[in-house]
């Protein structure tokens, strides 16, 4: 079927797309409507933290879809139920509360923090947030991030949301007051440029908020699930926060959130928090299948030792081109190329033939790698190669316009 065919246009813009249309995927590799290969080192922004449509997925999909799609949250499912009692035997929660996207997880972590407030601070409800960070697309969350101009797009924000620095402890105390409620952050920056939270900050930070008895916040929509090597991402500083969120890698590529928290915290009272399609057991047979698959003896271990060799890989490549290094955790990890051509790499990496490579610029200065946990080693090699050779032709491109100029 030809571009042209398909009305696009029937779709609301939010955002300029490339002119093709993705139709098939399986582990590391898309296919679009030509017939042409991708490499897909975006994998949904770390969502398909199994690769497309892994055997395990589609299996829980189909056995499920056969057997129960939604009874009502007002109900007990027995995924929803199965998946919980995972989720705090792996982690340091007691309690969860599904959702279906990671803003909405953030959303319901903001409104446990308020409420808690209520009870136990009268009534503070300032959550600490952090410069650079990014916590989803409502209006609450979108407050609640640090990117620059989102201030002013849906003008005015929520307001409860001081800006503090990451790694930068002083910044966040003399934040606090007697209306702090929590401090929230991603313990990687990923939008932010895949800045991690160093293990001593994240230690820090915990004994600042057990010292004003307010909340720790971590939002682990992006790194929770395997991302750093850990199953958690907190876990790589060896503290317990009293709230998590969890969003892409928990669905495996299905839409799924959760919000957990620990039981001194969980607050809640009927009528406080709810969803349509809370923990629905389509979508927790779906968790329950990746967290199996991440819970494998060697699994996380084969994430960390692949993370090393990425990164081993990406530093060479910054060497080869006189870039400025990598950075980050496990398997989210950055590539900092020293001047603004993020953009320019992404289109010629996409244009490559016969096979294309799909990669991510959040910052024009900067390229995010998200691989399938499953990444194979020779997947990481043909990624090089080929970024070797992208970053080679727009270093070409520039000098022959500098040149003809």
């Amino acid at each position: 079927m030809e571009f042209s065919q398909y009305n696009v246009n029937a779709l609301m813009y939010i955002t300029p797309r490339p002119e093709l249309v993705f139709t098939e995927g399986r582990g590391m590799w898309l296919t679009d409507h030509n017939g042409k290969r991708y490499l897909d080192y975006l994998q949904g922004w770390a969502v398909n933290c199994l690769g497309h449509s892994p055997q395990c997925i589609t299996d829980a999909v189909v056995a499920q879809a056969g057997k129960l799609l939604n009874p009502s949250p007002a109900f007990y499912n027995e995924n929803m139920v199965l998946l919980a009692d995972q989720l705090t035997k792996h982690s340091c929660f007691d309690r969860v509360f599904f959702a279906n996207s990671g803003a909405e997880a953030n959303e319901g972590a903001i409104k446990l923090a308020r409420k808690w407030g209520q009870k136990n601070k009268n009534g503070a409800f300032e959550i600490i947030t952090f410069d650079h960070g990014f916590h989803g697309r409502t209006l609450a969350t979108m407050s609640a991030s640090g990117k620059p101009g989102w201030d002013t797009i849906f003008a005015p924000q929520v307001t409860g949301f001081p800006k503090a620095d990451l790694n930068d402890i002083a910044s966040v105390e003399k934040l606090i007051n007697d209306k702090t409620v929590a401090v929230m952050l991603e313990p990687v920056q990923g939008e932010g440029g895949v800045i991690p939270a160093s293990r001593e900050f994240m230690q820090a930070l915990r004994a600042l908020t057990k010292k004003h008895n307010i909340l720790l916040i971590v939002d682990e929509v992006q790194t929770g699930m395997g991302r750093t090597g850990e199953l958690f991402g907190y876990q790589l500083s060896g503290i317990e926060p009293d709230i998590m969120t969890l969003g892409k890698g928990i669905g495996g590529g299905v839409p799924l959130a959760a919000l957990l928290a620990k039981e001194e915290v969980s607050c809640f009272v009927p009528g406080d928090q709810g969803g349509t399609y809370n923990g629905a057991p389509l979508m927790t047979a779906v968790g329950l299948a990746v967290i199996k698959a991440l819970t494998v003896p060697g699994f996380l271990d084969e994430v960390k030792a692949k993370s090393v060799y990425l990164s081993k890989a990406l530093n060479t490549l910054s060497d080869q081109f006189g870039m400025e290094g990598e950075r980050g955790e496990g398997l989210l990890r950055a590539l900092k190329l020293g001047s603004d051509i993020g953009p320019r790499l992404v289109e010629v990496a996409r244009d490559l033939e016969p096979i294309g490579l799909l990669i991510n610029s959040p910052r024009p200065n900067l390229l995010r790698f998200m691989p399938a946990l499953n990444v194979s080693y020779e997947e990481i090699d043909t990624m090089i190669s080929m970024l070797s050779k992208v970053i080679q032709q727009v270093i070409d491109e520039k000098a022959a316009a500098s040149t003809a100029s």
